[in-house]
């Protein structure tokens, strides 16, 4: 069971230079989940008191309920806060619950990924393996995601999937092996996530905007938080050679524009590679560690992608 390849900071940074990206902030990572829900209450807001505005909040807030999942992410870390039991406060019940995931199940999952990152006992190589896939493939993923359908499976099919395997006695796994991955992002938290989601709704209709919660938060999740997951998964991932070898292309950086950061990726989740050469690294000095990196020579074989739709190029076969 071979791990992943690994370079140790030394092979890059003095220990005058690497000292920097070792702190870690103890406010920081609280004032990201403030900020991420901050954005949402705006965009609610907005498309509130101006009703064509729907459909751009529809994509920041869909984009915001993935930041919650990065900063979930980010948890599992334990960078959000030193304190790791706010680490955890934080990670789970303000970012992990409220779109149906479990920061308890997801980061033995999620560690697992890292040390074994393109191997074969990688839980995510499924999301990375299948591409390049043929235009039509991609489109009909696209439109799954955008046409709720994505959405139904992980948060009705698989759900009740999990609860008949729960009562076979050999414990068989999901058939597909894409719903393991669902299974513990979006599946095992089901009754936290409708407690929660319960809650948001006695709010919008204590404020009078009752059609608020499906039209500015359901929607959201089940139509773009969808999408631009799966554009991540593919960007991180995806058809980059040598990724089970090379610990300098075990994953994708690509450059986000701003518009890019405020609909596709949030919280610089586009610095992948560099979170995979150090994955203890905050979120928030991913960039600072990505011109550092780069500086060095060794940084060449890097796989970095000027855009995200220049990575759906990539992603994409061509007969």
């Amino acid at each position: 069971m071979p791990a992943a390849p690994r370079i140790a900071p030394s092979a890059l940074f003095s220990p005058d230079d690497w000292r920097p990206f070792q702190t870690r902030s103890a406010w920081i990572g609280p004032l990201l989940v403030a900020h991420c829900w901050g954005v949402i209450a705006l965009a609610v807001w907005a498309g509130v008191l101006i009703p064509w505005l729907i459909p751009i909040c529809v994509m920041i807030i869909g984009t915001r309920q993935l930041g919650l999942a990065i900063l979930m992410h980010e948890a599992a870390h334990g960078g959000l806060s030193k304190n790791l039991r706010l680490n955890d406060f934080l990670g789970h019940w303000l970012c992990a619950v409220p779109i149906g995931a479990d920061l308890g199940a997801y980061r033995p999952y999620h560690l697992n990924h890292h040390r074994f990152a393109q191997q074969p006992e990688d839980p995510d190589l499924m999301l990375s393996a299948p591409f390049p896939v043929s235009p039509a493939s991609l489109r009909r993923k696209m439109i799954r995601d955008l046409t709720g359908q994505t959405f139904f499976k992980q948060r009705i099919v698989l759900p009740l999937a999990l609860a008949a395997r729960s009562r076979r006695a050999d414990g068989e796994a999901l058939a597909d092996p894409a719903h393991e991955y669902d299974a513990v992002v979006t599946g095992r938290s089901v009754l936290p996530f409708l407690a929660f989601n319960a809650v948001i709704l006695i709010g919008f209709i204590a404020a009078g905007v009752w059609w608020a919660f499906f039209a500015l938060w359901l929607l959201p999740m089940a139509t773009w938080f969808p999408l631009v997951t799966r554009l991540r998964n593919i960007a991180e991932h995806a058809c980059v050679e040598g990724s089970d070898a090379d610990p300098f292309r075990a994953a994708r950086t690509t450059r986000a524009a701003w518009w890019e950061r405020a609909f596709i990726a949030p919280y610089w989740v586009n610095f992948h590679a560099e979170h995979h050469l150090f994955m203890h690294v905050p979120c928030w000095k991913l960039p600072a560690l990505h011109r550092a990196v780069r500086a060095r020579p060794q940084a060449a074989a890097m796989e970095v992608a000027p855009g995200y739709m220049d990575v759906l190029k990539t992603a994409i076969r061509r007969p």
